[in-house]
């Protein structure tokens, strides 16, 4: 009954408002028709043209407010009225115009269109198109300049980008009384936008001259507006806005996190590590994701994990039919289904609390749901655990792996995409190897489902990975564990990691192991002094780094691919085909077999026996 009752409120509002904008237009129209007549005669209008003036309001009338109305003009927020406004007000009026004159000609010979003064029509015409669209920008210009006027209890800000981002940022921040800033200026590379105006803010200086900007100006927060940007930019701009003494440093999310969205003060977070080390622009062909995901059933597994939760948030912005989540830990996919529902009402949303591991069930939903795509994120990943745990890891990352894709076989799926590791080359820990061998078994299913492997390193800030632990031990005052001083990783921020899973899965024909390129390889050390740095701290003289040893399974560099394997360019610069090393799918079978009789036996050295016999590389 509450939802009626805001509904019908809802409802009410939109016709007052619709009504009230229509009447202040009406009015406006009348106006304008009227004065053109008063310029035509300077005054003086004769009265055999009075009943002119009656046919042609009448007319007005008729052609511009449905054609207001049907451009949507009277559905916009007047705080953000920009060029896309301006654009649909100059298709309305021009369309509406021609239909007045065409009538009038048409209507010559009728006694409200004789004798009628034609040069009045394109007077009233311009006088229309000032009116409506002075109306319609007037609350936008008082915002600015009151904002102009009144910085008081604001924050200075410098915004860095003047680009498409670093306008919106600026017109975000103009368009809102509730706005915490008060915005003095730009600072760009670009040559070419040195000391250029956007909306009456000057380019004040480059990167390199943030201080200077800053000391003159007053500045006292930063504004990072380079979404696009790569990595070595954004740590430039942050590097000068901490030279300048700046503790309020903000910035746009990248482009892989703030797809189809708006870009707005709202929007704003901190700097994070990812945005300093290794971020890199993606390109997507957002097309090629779109119809390889509209109008589908798309169904993850380990909806609530990391890489799961965030497949689940991109791949609702490209229209599913339906999303099914499926997890054993029923908070996580209760928390994901939760603020998918909020982001997107529309989406049809339904959760499963399930073991990959019984088949029984799993079977029970493809045959019930029939998705068409498959997103296996489903996984244990942590390697000192599995080393402890290998009966475990072999039960969920092999066994439950290939109940789901073969699941999929059984009942007519599209796409099956297994989200892989590079700890699955040349593995040395058991969680690589069950990995491998999760690759192996989609690259040895047959029949009409396209089985796709997709393979990249360490996501940044996922569950469980080095930065979380990190944090925690920052703020209990250190020390900062690191296992060894040359350890590295490739790093991939998780909504760009999902999004290359996304291209990849559009891309795939079936049989494939994609490799996402990492960029460089970072030292886990380097990983540790930004996030003192980002803590507000100095390493070894807030929060010491000691060395431990290298834990059981883990390597001081991780491979992409095998010294066999090589790899093969796809029209994505970040995304590249591994040439797979064969093997005896027949023998795989019979490995697979005796492997699950070594787990049901609980044999640790018969478990990992049974590891190396069915990946050949694995090295314990």
């Amino acid at each position: 009954m509450k939802n009626i009752i805001q509904k019908l409120l809802t409802d009410y509002r939109s016709f007052v408002k619709l009504a009230v904008f229509a009447s202040a237009d009406a009015v406006l129209i009348c106006v304008s028709v009227y004065l053109s007549f008063v310029l035509r005669f300077e005054g003086k209008i004769p009265l055999q043209h009075l009943i002119n003036i009656e046919g042609m309001i009448l007319l007005a009338l008729i052609s511009f407010l449905p054609a207001l109305y049907f451009f949507k003009l009277y559905f916009f927020s007047w705080s953000y009225v920009g060029p896309v406004e301006l654009i649909a007000l100059s298709k309305a009026t021009a369309l509406s115009f021609l239909f007045l004159i065409t009538v009038i000609f048409l209507l010559r010979d009728n006694p409200l269109f004789l004798g009628f003064p034609r040069s009045t029509l394109f007077v009233s015409y311009f006088l229309i198109v000032l009116s409506l669209g002075g109306i319609r920008l007037s609350k936008r210009i008082y915002l600015q300049l009151s904002q102009k006027k009144s910085g008081v209890g604001k924050e200075r800000v410098l915004i860095v980008g003047a680009g498409d981002a670093g306008e919106q940022m600026l017109r975000s921040i103009l368009g809102s009384k509730n706005s915490p800033y008060f915005p003095v200026g730009f600072v760009d590379d670009g040559f070419a936008k040195q000391g250029v105006s956007i909306h009456g803010f000057k380019v004040l200086g480059k990167i390199f001259d943030i201080p200077r900007v800053v000391k003159e100006e007053g500045i006292e927060s930063l504004i990072v507006a380079l979404p696009s940007a790569g990595s070595r930019i954004i740590r430039e701009a942050v590097e000068m806005g901490r030279k300048a003494g700046l503790k309020k440093i903000k910035i746009i999310p990248s482009i892989a996190e703030i797809i189809n969205s708006n870009v707005n003060f709202q929007a704003l977070r901190e700097v994070q590590v990812e945005d300093l080390l290794g971020r890199e622009p993606i390109a997507l062909e957002q097309t090629a994701i779109e119809n390889f995901i509209q109008n589908r059933k798309i169904l993850i597994t380990g909806a609530a994990g990391s890489i799961g939760s965030e497949l689940s948030r991109q791949v609702s912005k490209f229209h599913p039919s339906q999303i099914l989540l499926l997890d054993q830990d029923e908070t996580g996919v209760f928390n994901i289904s939760e603020e998918l529902k909020g982001k997107f009402p529309k989406l049809k949303i339904i959760s499963f609390i399930a073991d990959i591991r019984d088949e029984a069930k799993i079977n029970q939903i493809f045959n019930e749901f029939c998705p068409n795509v498959i997103f296996h994120a489903a996984a244990y990943k942590h390697v000192p655990l599995m080393e402890e745990n290998p009966d475990e890891a072999v039960k969920n990352n092999i066994f439950g792996t290939k109940t789901v894709a073969e699941a999929a076989l059984k009942n007519g799926a599209e796409e099956f995409i297994f989200i892989s590791t590079d700890k699955a080359v040349n593995p040395k820990s058991v969680m690589g190897t069950t990995k491998r061998a999760g690759e192996m078994i989609c690259q040895s299913l047959q029949g009409d489902v396209k089985f796709i492997s997709v393979r990249f390193g360490n996501v940044l800030d996922s569950r469980g990975s080095v930065i979380p632990i990190f944090r925690e031990q920052i703020k209990r005052g250190g020390p900062v564990e690191i296992t060894h001083p040359d350890m590295q990783r490739y790093f991939m921020t998780t909504p760009e990691a999902c999004l290359l899973v996304l291209q990849a899965g559009a891309m795939g024909q079936g049989g494939e192991v994609f490799v996402l390129d990492m960029g460089k390889p970072i030292k886990i050390i380097d990983l540790a002094k930004e996030l003192i740095r980002l803590s507000g701290l100095e390493s070894d003289r807030d929060i010491p780094i000691v060395f431990t040893e290298p834990r059981p399974g883990e390597k001081f560099f991780e491979d992409i691919l095998t010294a066999e394997e090589g790899t093969v360019a796809t029209k994505n610069q970040k995304i590249f085909t591994a040439k797979l090393s064969k093997f005896d799918q027949e023998q795989f079978n019979i490995q697979l077999t005796e492997l699950e009789k070594s787990v049901k036996s609980g044999n640790k050295e018969l478990i990992l026996e049974g590891l190396q016999k069915l990946v050949l590389n694995y090295h314990k």
